[in-house]
């Protein structure tokens, strides 16, 4: 009798706690911070802002919001506090402005792609997500919205003009970054290998899972870019360390499936003094000694 007591209080202990955690975030507060009447439905507060401001046209054809034009944010509850997804629709002058708005409020970037070929103008899509309050939720989602509206648009990221032809020392960069460059035509590349399995087999930087960064130009005029392999754990980390150092992050998703631990990459590109660039690498590589 007791045992049949006990379970049934179990029950409904579970089933009060999933009625409890069932109950969706304050749409009224959602709507308050962001500025956005949320539909809502299935007790999920979603917000959407239509990017028909684009003029897009893929292909030749011209594109409605509605066709997958449109920056969106959904809250959900998860037990005492609130989650929320979304994915900002973005032109490549607005993208790291918003991700820097949205890393700085507590949000996470998830991913940074293309969804279209052939668009003009090129159109990215930044994945966002995040636990907490409503509050710092519905903030952080504003203050990203906010940083897209004020970016203008642009064909470049601006910075020093890069000399046709690299002569770019290698052993100041080296003294940074506490590794040997591989240098040619002036260029110098530094990789750093990582590890994982696939198929049951060890893999690592000879196969591609590593970070890597090439240096062109001059000491004071010149452009990295480069692939940064990590964690899923140490993503928000790297992406914070580079943005801060004015390190441009140009796409962020997976090169391969099925791996154990799973490898996030991210794409990376700025100007500016090599030794600058090469601290500002250093920075996020630091990171990941976690």
């Amino acid at each position: 009798m007791k045992t049949t007591r006990l379970s049934l209080l179990l029950i409904l202990a579970v089933a009060m706690v999933r009625s409890a955690g069932a109950e969706g975030p304050d749409a009224e507060l959602v709507a308050k911070i962001t500025g956005l009447k949320p539909d809502v439905k299935n007790d999920i507060a979603k917000v959407s802002v239509p990017r028909g401001d684009l003029g897009a046209v893929i292909d030749g054809a011209k594109m409605q919001p509605f066709q997958g034009l449109t920056s969106w944010a959904a809250f959900q509850a998860a037990g005492d506090k609130t989650i929320v997804m979304g994915d900002m629709t973005l032109t490549e002058p607005q993208v790291n402005p918003t991700m820097s708005a949205a890393l700085d409020n507590g949000l996470q970037v998830t991913a940074l792609h293309n969804h279209f070929f052939f668009d003009r103008p090129h159109v990215f899509f930044m994945h966002i997500g995040g636990e907490g309050t409503t509050e710092q939720l519905a903030t952080g989602v504003r203050k990203a919205l906010d940083a897209a509206n004020a970016t203008q648009r642009g064909v470049g990221f601006g910075g020093v003009s890069i000399p046709a032809k690299s002569t770019i020392d290698p052993k100041p960069l080296e003294a940074i970054l506490g590794a040997s460059a591989q240098a040619k035509d002036g260029i110098a590349k530094f990789s750093f290998g990582r590890k994982t399995s696939m198929h049951g087999t060890e893999v690592g930087e000879a196969m591609g899972v590593n970070t890597w960064a090439a240096f062109a130009g001059s000491q004071r005029a010149a452009v990295v870019d480069g692939d940064f392999a990590m964690l899923e754990d140490e993503l928000q980390d790297v992406l914070k360390a580079l943005r801060h150092a004015n390190i441009n992050i140009v796409a962020i998703h997976n090169h391969m499936t099925h791996e154990q631990p799973r490898i996030m990459f991210l794409h990376f590109w700025a100007k500016g003094s090599a030794e600058e660039l090469a601290r500002g690498v250093k920075s996020a590589l630091d990171t990941q000694k976690k």
